[in-house]
């Protein structure tokens, strides 16, 4: 893939106020509301904002060309390491210094082990719309980030009904038999219930195999850190991250979406749908990707980092769920505000950056509105922004597609979020194979901003988290006293609406 080294193309026209910068002194809002009014007038922009050029250019910064005239701009940190002894060095080292062979192999045997874990489960959609999800493998522990060593326990039988639809049974039981209630005494006996049909299954999923979970640390070569923004914002939002994993070590790579941060943004809307912006996102990662990847996607690039996982299942070896929302097919919303035309968006950027600055910081300070200033992030403009929110349409990635990720998943939520409720999380965690749910109370829709020390701390054990396989054996036989381990199932019922 080629990399865009001479001058930064100019972007066509576009409209130069911020869509979520802080704009709430009044004059601006003024100026803000004529410019749109021209702009509804005219026809024309107000002004050009051209593709930022890198205030740090021989800080990681990137603009890798994915499509001819498609410029993403990149930050990729690789550390400093020491070489990494091969095994054909160690051998040599053998013939010469038998004595000294195993001083220079534990980079090369380090970043290799790993737990191996069973991966089994069998999903059912059924033609009244029902899901059911059978976890027949391994089941890690729910606390497993609160322990030094994570460790599995047997699967039992457990049964899940979503709070959505708790109207119809949660039975699994294709055919239900009431408890028989004896008749008074001189009454006729009560006819029989009628006699329901028995279900049919209209897409049967299996799932069995072997997944290899390793402690990634910073000193393996062979582990890349990815990193995926939402709408409307920019690599520039996971600054601390970026800078906290980079200093232990790892390699990290932030790309800006098109018409995000310093990324071209292409005049036209089929540029911004998900396909678009997954396959560019699918060139990135193909260019950047090591052996073991982790993936780390905030609100909308959740998505994306799905996406990712479900298409290259070996090489995707952990994923971060940052306030993600549920497990649901995407679908625009018509009656959205972000349905407006350009201009009229343009007028209501200030009541737009307001609005979020509400909704996505648990306090709205002067700390909060510097945070968003910062390195240009959210410096959208409204046709990027629109037809970002019009082209979320990806049928694909409902309940079932979730479902088929082997990959051990890190959900972080904050509590005080108010564009994802928590109850779509705890959605996400039960559909889930391997999944961990992690709430920050004093968090909000941009956690990773406000919070990025807890964040960063809690990203940290999940990576190098590693599952103890040793008390596996030990746990099942004392299970197996009262049953079998083989009868024993993990049940996960999900009644979906039939209109869906």
């Amino acid at each position: 893939m080629p990399v865009y080294t001479g001058p930064r193309p100019l972007s066509p026209a576009t409209i130069s106020v911020p869509e979520f910068a802080i704009i709430l002194q009044g004059s601006v809002m003024l100026t803000s509301i004529t410019e749109g009014i021209l702009c509804c007038l005219t026809g024309k922009a107000a002004s050009l904002v051209l593709p930022l050029e890198s205030s740090e250019p021989s800080d990681g910064f990137e603009f890798v060309e994915v499509k001819p005239g498609r410029v993403l701009r990149v930050r990729h940190i690789v550390p400093e390491r020491q070489p990494i002894v091969t095994e054909d060095q160690v051998a040599d080292k053998e013939k010469t210094d038998g004595n000294r062979a195993d001083e220079g192999s534990p980079h090369c045997n380090e970043s290799n082990t790993g737990s191996s874990v069973h991966c089994k489960r069998k999903i059912t959609v059924y033609r009244n719309g029902q899901l059911v999800i059978e976890n027949l493998g391994d089941v890690l522990h729910s606390e497993i980030l609160q322990c030094q060593d994570g460790d599995l326990e047997p699967c039992s039988t457990v049964e899940v009904e979503l709070a959505d639809y708790k109207e119809i049974a949660s039975s699994p039981d294709p055919k239900p038999v009431p408890p028989p209630v004896p008749p008074p005494h001189g009454e006729q006996k009560p006819a029989p219930p009628p006699r329901r049909r028995r279900r049919k299954p209209k897409r049967t999923v299996a799932i069995d195999s072997n997944r290899v979970i390793a402690s990634c640390k910073g000193t393996h070569s062979d582990v890349a850190l990815f990193f995926v923004h939402g709408v409307g914002g920019s690599l520039d939002i996971w600054g601390s991250q970026l800078d906290f994993f980079s200093r232990l070590g790892y390699e990290v790579i932030a790309p800006d979406l098109a018409g995000h941060g310093a990324s071209t943004a292409p005049q036209i809307a089929a540029a911004y749908t998900f396909y678009a912006l997954a396959e560019d996102l699918r060139a990135i990662f193909k260019r950047y990707a090591r052996k073991r990847n982790i993936l780390i996607g905030h609100s909308y690039g959740v998505s994306f980092c799905t996406f990712l996982a479900h298409e290259y299942p070996d090489l995707v070896h952990k994923v971060v769920m940052i306030n993600g929302g549920g497990p649901t097919a995407l679908e625009p919303s018509l009656c959205s505000i972000f349905q407006l035309p350009s201009c009229v968006l343009h007028c209501l950027s200030p009541c737009l950056a307001w609005s979020f600055l509400k909704a996505g910081f648990a306090r709205q300070g002067t700390k909060e509105k510097q945070l968003l200033k910062q390195g240009n992030a959210f410096n959208v403009s409204p046709f990027v922004l629109r037809a970002m929110m019009s082209g979320q349409y990806w049928p694909e990635g409902d309940e079932v597609y979730h479902a088929e990720l082997t990959v051990p998943i890190l959900l972080v939520h904050g509590m005080c979020d108010k564009f994802v409720p928590m109850d779509e999380d705890q959605r996400m965690a039960e559909i889930l194979l391997f999944a961990f749910l992690k709430v920050i109370e004093e968090g909000s829709h941009m956690v990773m901003m406000e919070c990025p020390d807890t964040v960063n701390t809690l990203l940290h054990e999940f990576f190098l988290w590693e599952p103890d396989m040793s008390k596996k054996d030990s746990s099942k036989t004392d299970t197996g006293k009262t049953v079998a381990a083989s009868d024993t199932l993990h049940t996960l019922k999900i009644n979906k609406s039939m209109d869906k």
